[in-house]
């Protein structure tokens, strides 16, 4: 028989993401502001089901994770894999240390290093007023066979989508670049391929997949772009759906742009600053809802949170929204 000594927080710091290798806390900086606090660097995924396969047990109330989008979602997968009861999942607390920190720009505690040990040591006191909880369902993506494991993630992708990834994961591009910056350039990079004559028909003319929208099919058969996410707010106001941002939280939002679509350039500028015209959303060539499942055929890869997916030989994905995952965030405002 296991006996646990009771805890309020436990921390997985990932000590392999960008700014942690940096500027990084270490393990006795933690502990010297939370000594009850349980501290684990895994540094392979066999290492985190065993961290989490200990945590679990000890019934904490905060969970910090110490990473980028990557860690969030590797994090989220192993609880949502293992026997863990979504119903005592413990509050997140997101310290954005990443090469990615979308999901920190939505649901984020909002500072890292001494800053957040600081107004960390003051919860655990009891004595930190300025914090509130937000909750996001996270995207499920699913292998039909059942040949993988479910991932959970909170922004995924397609078509230009992955290629533009695929770009930003060239050692070139991460060894110069940190890996906004390599975002960008590949943007920068894709939008040169789509004005060269030689590979814009390539570009242009998408994926084959077979979208399913609740069963649904999707009038379009190939794809340009499809992105989904789970989260309420992007990074600088872009917002490129259609429907509100609160719309997150009743399923899977996502944006369909057909193969070959019409004013692409002027579609990506409006879409960019967060205006949705009325010839966009009455075009065929762009799609935007909300879906409680996004079944999708014939497409080998998929990026979710940064990382690329590969789908099993019969191909195909299921998206839905996962279960109700609550995240801790500290207001700067004075009360």
């Amino acid at each position: 028989m296991r006996i646990y000594v009771p805890c309020s927080f436990a921390l997985i710091h990932n000590p392999q993401s960008r700014r942690n290798v940096k500027t990084g806390l270490s393990a006795s900086d933690v502990l010297r502001a939370l000594p009850d606090l349980l501290f684990c660097a895994p540094e392979t995924e066999a290492a985190l089901v065993a961290a989490l396969a200990d945590i679990a047990p000890r019934k904490i109330k905060y969970l910090i994770v110490d990473g980028g989008d990557g860690t969030v979602s590797k994090v989220l997968s192993v609880m949502h894999a293992s026997g863990w009861p979504k119903e005592e999942w413990p509050v997140l607390i997101v310290l954005p240390s990443g090469n990615t920190n979308l999901v920190a720009e939505d649901v984020g505690f909002g500072l890292r290093g001494e800053a957040a040990l600081k107004q960390l040591a003051l919860l655990a006191q009891g004595q930190m007023n300025k914090c509130s909880v937000v909750r996001r369902r996270p995207l499920v993506v699913s292998w039909p066979d059942g040949s993988h494991v479910s991932v959970l993630g909170f922004f995924g992708g397609l078509g230009a989508f992955t290629r533009g990834i695929e770009i930003a994961h060239r050692p070139g591009f991460l060894k110069t670049f940190s890996h906004e910056a390599a975002v960008i350039c590949a943007f920068l990079l894709t939008v040169l391929k789509l004005l060269a004559p030689h590979s814009r028909k390539k570009w242009l003319d998408g994926s084959a997949v077979d979208v399913t929208l609740d069963g649904v099919p999707a009038e379009s058969k190939r794809h340009f772009l499809m992105l989904f996410t789970a989260l309420r707010r992007f990074p600088h106001g872009v917002w490129p759906f259609w429907q509100r941002s609160d719309s997150a939280e009743q399923g899977v939002v996502y944006l369909d742009v057909a193969a070959h679509p019409e004013r692409l350039t002027t579609a990506v500028f409006n879409l960019l600053r967060n205006r949705i015209p009325s010839w966009i959303r009455q075009s065929p060539s762009y799609n935007s809802g909300l879906a409680d499942k996004i079944s999708l055929r014939g497409e080998p890869l998929l990026v979710l949170d940064g990382e690329i997916l590969q789908t099993s030989p019969e191909g195909g994905f299921e998206i839905e929204a996962g279960p109700e995952v609550s995240f801790l965030q500290f207001s700067k405002k004075d009360d």
